[in-house]
């Protein structure tokens, strides 16, 4: 049984969410091959190759995998599964991910399993459903299981690992859509998805300039990543990256600051499973404290500025 995973990589750097990926892969079969398709990514390669468990390293190296642009990459992961034989073929449930194999699940006729968090055989899997209130089991029988991994599901693989590394044909380049241009914002702080910590501000920061004032101390204190709900990003509070939520990015560090946030559902859905989570808020009915194991009542406006002195 033969498994591919896609690499998630920017052509310098490997993802860590690769790694949770493979050990999904690893709880499927033993044949685990990744597929790093881009420009110039011969780190990546050389990166993914050291991972433990992996077989083989399958890369396609070419201009229009640059910025790995949905179609390209769907059509060739297709091209590689018929030609591999692959069983199943797994992505992180990162934006990529979502782009990419819904995609490739559609030009291969088969239903896409989304955003497992477990794997009961090569057949089944668990995945969450209503916001995370409800835990799924779903069995596949199709030929080829389109998977993305929730990687907050499963540890990150180890390292040592020596795999071969292969080149793989590619396909032309479809012209179906074409890469203008990205912004990204560059932080020194680390990435919200893998955070162990995060400090995370709501509507009760009642600005931007409130939410960088207090919450932006305390971050660097704790080495912490910066995130926000849902309702601080609509308001303009801070950009939409910092989003923790089922419709930004979910999270599980090990500690979780939720400040100023009353605890929407679509937010929670996003951070439950961070191991402690504290939560400020003056409201002491907000809902965010059913789900704290720590909960102060008070206003984050004194109260954040006495716990950015006490570190």
């Amino acid at each position: 049984m033969s498994i591919l995973v896609i690499a998630e990589h920017d052509n310098d750097k490997l993802k860590g969410a690769t790694l949770n990926t493979v050990t999904a892969a690893a709880e499927i079969g033993e044949e685990i091959h990744i597929l790093v398709a881009g420009l110039n990514c011969s780190f990546v390669a050389a990166a993914s190759a050291q991972i433990a468990g992996v077989a083989k390293v399958c890369v396609a190296d070419a201009a229009h995998y640059a910025n790995q642009t949905a179609e390209n990459m769907a059509s060739l992961i297709v091209s590689i599964t018929k030609t591999g034989g692959y069983s199943h073929i797994l992505a992180p449930a990162t934006s990529n991910g979502k782009n990419v194999m819904p995609r490739v699940a559609a030009l291969l006729d088969v239903a896409q399993i989304s955003e497992i968090i477990a794997v009961e055989s090569s057949d089944t899997f668990v995945r969450p459903i209503y916001a995370g209130n409800v835990l799924a089991t779903v069995r596949s029988a199709d030929p080829v299981k389109v998977i993305t991994v929730r990687t907050i599901g499963f540890e990150a693989a180890g390292l040592g690992g020596c795999a071969l590394i292969e080149e793989v044909a590619h396909g032309a380049d479809l012209g179906i859509s074409k890469f203008i241009h990205r912004e990204l914002s560059k932080s020194e702080r680390p990435e919200l998805s893998n955070a162990k910590v995060i400090v995370s501000g709501g509507r009760g920061m009642g600005s931007g300039e409130n939410y960088e004032r207090l919450l932006e101390p305390l971050a660097d204190k704790l080495g912490a990543a910066l995130g926000a709900s849902r309702a601080a990003v609509d308001a303009g509070f801070v950009p939409n990256e910092y989003q923790v939520g089922q419709t930004g990015k979910i999270v599980a560090p090990q500690l979780y600051f939720a400040v100023g946030i009353s605890g929407a559902i679509q937010h929670i859905a996003g951070m439950k499973d961070s191991r402690v989570i504290v939560a400020i808020n003056k409201d002491p009915d907000a809902p965010i404290f059913q789900i704290a194991d720590y909960g102060l009542v008070a206003d984050l406006f004194v109260a954040i500025p006495e716990l950015t002195a006490a570190f």
